[in-house]
């Protein structure tokens, strides 16, 4: 090789190294946070209670749906106070219907994002759910903590359970969030459908009843749900060791697994459809 060739060879740009899992997962991480941070800001501004607000919408929902029970006086006949079971119902609820109302048409209002070499829609489409997860179980443990030490609830028997159940509503929600995310950008009547499916899915959701309560041909059917059993989770893990609680939370899982399977292909081929309109 000539001397002029080795020059030029020498003044081509070398490809830069790919970074490792780590340095990966942790640019990704940073992305989610710093995105996550953003979205309450412009949800709740800068003023006034500001970012507070992100734990103290889900918390006045629940605080106040608590009290219309204890006042209005509507027992449901079990020995299971009114507080505590409003207060671990409408937890869950509220989760439920953030993480799935919410999603409808997300790709397309956070395009802009995508302008930023190291964001992509997933991160935005996660952060904006774990905001949510973490702003809901943030409002459920300061409505929880004072009326445990006024003695309107027990205290917890069991936080990692109560805690798992939670966490396994989040992962199934957001699943959920996402292909209702992506759908809504391939279709536009289903914006129109989300709202009526999520009341339809209310008797399934286990707020309002447990499956003890229920002869044995319905309990049957509404352990089918995913989100009965989570919340069933959630007060093995609140109320006292001897309320009659079902729930599998291996079959939980395997329905996450399965929506996160379908929901992660599916946000990115809508990304690019929506990229080419």
């Amino acid at each position: 090789m000539s001397v002029a060739r080795q020059l030029a060879a020498s003044d081509r740009p070398r490809p830069r190294p790919r970074p490792g899992f780590l340095a990966s997962l942790g640019l990704n991480l940073r992305v989610i946070g710093a995105l996550m941070m953003r979205e309450g800001t412009i949800k709740y501004g800068h003023e006034n209670l500001g970012f507070f607000w992100v734990m103290g919408e889900p918390l006045f929902l629940t605080v106040g749906v608590m009290g219309m029970w204890a006042i209005g006086g509507q027992a449901h006949g079990h020995n299971i106070g009114d507080v505590p079971f409003a207060l671990s119902g409408y937890t869950m609820i509220t989760l439920w219907r953030h993480l799935t109302g919410k999603a409808v048409r997300a790709i397309r209002n956070n395009m802009g994002l995508l302008f930023h070499r190291n964001v992509r829609v997933l991160d935005i489409l996660l952060a904006r759910g774990l905001l949510e997860i973490v702003a809901i179980l943030t409002a459920f443990f300061i409505a929880y903590t004072p009326l445990a030490l006024l003695g309107f609830v027990d205290p917890l028997q069991d936080p990692l359970l109560l805690i798992g159940g939670y966490l396994l509503n989040g992962w199934f929600s957001l699943a959920v969030g996402i292909i209702i995310a992506g759908l809504s950008e391939l279709s536009e009547p289903v914006e129109q459908f989300v709202p009526p499916i999520l009341y339809i899915t209310l008797p399934f959701t286990g707020a309002f009843n447990m499956a003890a309560w229920l002869p044995q041909r319905w309990r049957d059917v509404v352990l089918w749900s995913p989100l009965v059993n989570c919340q069933e989770m959630f007060r093995s893990g609140m109320f006292s060791p001897d309320t009659i609680t079902y729930w599998y939370p291996w079959y939980v899982v395997l329905w996450c697994v399965v929506l996160t399977a379908i929901a992660l292909p599916l946000a990115l081929y809508a990304q690019k459809q929506v990229s080419m309109e």
